[in-house]
């Protein structure tokens, strides 16, 4: 199992979902430190992207320390505007 880490804005993020979708981030989560290799961003970004309901979160996955570390979560419509930041 890997373990989890997470980029300095995670907070920003996270902490302005409700309650219910938080422990629902946090299930996935957990999900993603068994198997993490799951969907890459287009374009052959080294992010990888999972879905909870109409939210997206944002992880990268680094083998050797078998560590992934989380950056954004949000709805599609902030996923999109922290998307088009970087690419």
């Amino acid at each position: 199992m890997y373990k989890a880490t997470f980029h300095k804005s995670w907070p920003e993020f996270f902490d302005t979902l409700d309650n219910t979708i938080k422990e629902r981030v946090t299930k996935k989560i957990q999900k993603i430190l068994e198997y993490p290799k799951k969907r890459h961003l287009a374009g052959g970004a080294k992010y990888f992207v999972d879905e909870v309901s109409q939210y997206r979160i944002l992880y990268m996955v680094f083998e050797e320390k078998q560590e992934v570390r989380f950056f954004f979560v949000g709805n599609h419509k902030q996923y999109e505007k922290w998307f088009n930041q970087f690419f």
